[in-house]
């Protein structure tokens, strides 16, 4: 009985501290951009720096998000997470105390670094830690306090912001860490993998072709697209893109095997994300300076009026979940994605320089539900199309290539907005973000295509890809799941 209690607590123990660490890196994807603003007018900087602001959070996250759950598996998970909250909560600090844009968007990255190694770990160390009976439970109230946090991310931000300082949207990480470090050194065990080889070859290849993609697209409208700085990042990262692929398809135990997107469920539930995270996060980016600098709302106002977009997951998923076990994960992530094309479109067409928030509200509404939508059977499509060993190289790939989304996302978004707007006036913001949340409906709609391309499930079959998961060759090791 004691063996069964102390195991209990353990548990719990382990789903309250994963979950709020979990918390703190999701909340953080989100609750600088109705800080943006504030930031901009204390700390200086153009429209490239309040990208980078978020994009370094961003890209090195998404960049090691794989690696990091690597290094967790071959020298201890919990050493490895104590080691990410550490540095998360060290950059939170760093950035909050930023004496300058330059020296914050340094902190970002370093932030993004932690997050990689920490985000991946919650979920080894909750599995490890609960009975099998009871994982679904705690795979859910986990699931749950991440979505909080992405809905709250521009409340609180915008809150934080207006009452206190937009310093304390960082400074809100420290005490949340310094009180998660020592029950996780505590009350957590240690657990290990099989100790695989680490892909640095292929971390180096997808690091640097990332952040040739986003340095080119971030400079572009800055330095001129034909400058030779620009044209140098955008040729050089697409080059190391490609070796990546290749490395991919030939290396023995790659990061990322290439194998994997021989699955039409697998390609197409990735293709959907990536596309939808490009157009959505760049989308937000955008609005949420839009309700402030031209709409003339406070920090915490656009946050609560972001709500019906970020927070509607929240009440829908449930619902999505059912419809997706009822006729399948395929129509349900294709609606929900063409209602999010259909959202940003209407506001694409609605937006002026005194748009009132009621004409805002139904394109909002319908962007929440179709997020809904989106959400609760794209985990389920993504582990349809992998066997089993390889679930969690397919999970990390999936949300490593959501953060390369809207890290992309906002580079091209405020491309298209600096080619057609900018600051200097309310109209000539609008000039800028009618035809950038109009590029962002476009790809949102190329999302929903991209589901289209998932299999249709069979009758009695799951809700993933009807021809099966493609197997590993066999001269190949099974993969240790890198997170679960």
């Amino acid at each position: 009985m004691s063996q069964r209690r102390a195991e209990r607590g353990g548990a719990v123990w382990a789903l309250v501290i994963t979950s709020v660490a979990g918390f703190m890196a999701a909340l953080d994807n989100l609750v600088v951009t109705t800080a943006l603003p504030a930031i901009r007018e204390d700390l200086g900087g153009a429209l490239h720096d309040l990208e980078w602001t978020v994009s370094a959070y961003t890209l090195t996250f998404a960049v090691l998000l794989m690696t990091g759950a690597a290094l967790g598996d071959r020298f201890g998970r919990r050493r490895l997470f104590l080691a990410g909250l550490g540095l998360f909560t060290a950059a939170s600090a760093a950035a909050a105390l930023a004496p300058g844009i330059d020296s914050l968007i340094a902190a970002r990255a370093v932030q993004g670094v932690g997050a990689a190694v920490m985000m991946p770990l919650t979920l080894t160390l909750l599995t490890a830690a609960v009975p099998a009976e009871r994982r679904g439970t705690a795979y859910g109230i986990w699931g749950a306090v991440n979505g909080l946090a992405v809905a709250s991310g521009p409340l609180v931000g915008g809150g934080l912001t207006e009452h206190v300082s937009w310093q304390w949207i960082f400074w809100l990480n420290v005490p949340l860490g310094l009180a998660l470090l020592p029950l996780a050194r505590f009350r957590l065990a240690e657990s290990y993998g099989t100790g695989a080889p680490l892909d640095i070859t292929g971390t180096v290849l997808a690091s640097g072709g990332l952040f040739g993609i986003v340095y080119g697209l971030i400079r572009g409208p800055v330095d001129g697209w034909t400058g030779a700085p620009v044209l140098t990042a955008l040729f050089a990262g697409a080059a190391l893109l490609a070796a990546f692929v290749l490395h991919g398809s030939r290396a023995r135990a790659p990061m990322l095997p290439m194998r994997l997107f021989r699955s039409r469920a697998f390609s197409g539930i990735n293709a959907a994300s990536l596309l939808m995270f490009l157009g959505m996060f760049g989308s937000i980016f955008l609005l949420s300076q839009y309700m402030q600098g031209v709409l003339g709302y406070s920090p915490t106002e656009a946050g609560l009026r972001m709500l019906p977009w970020t927070g509607m997951p929240m009440l829908v998923a449930p619902i999505a979940g059912f419809l997706a076990d009822r006729v399948g994960g395929r129509p349900v992530v294709a609606t929900g994605l063409f209602l999010q094309a259909a959202d940003l479109a209407w506001l694409a067409s609605v937006i002026t320089a005194d748009a009132s928030y009621a004409v805002q509200l139904p394109g909002l509404i319908a962007g929440g539900v179709g997020m809904a939508l989106y959400f609760a059977p794209a985990s389920a499509l993504v582990m349809a199309g992998v066997t089993p060993e390889e679930q969690g190289i397919a999970s990390g790939a999936n949300n490593a290539l959501r953060e390369v989304g809207g890290a992309l996302g906002i580079a091209v978004m405020a491309s298209v907005f600096s080619a057609q707007g900018g600051y200097e006036t309310p109209q000539t913001f609008v000039d800028g973000l009618r035809p950038a949340v109009a590029v962002g409906s476009a790809v949102v709609a190329l999302a929903g295509l991209a589901a289209l391309l998932i299999p249709a499930r069979g009758r009695g079959a799951p809700a993933g890809d009807a021809t099966g998961p493609v197997p590993a060759p066999a001269p190949l090791p099974a993969a240790e799941p890198l997170s679960r």
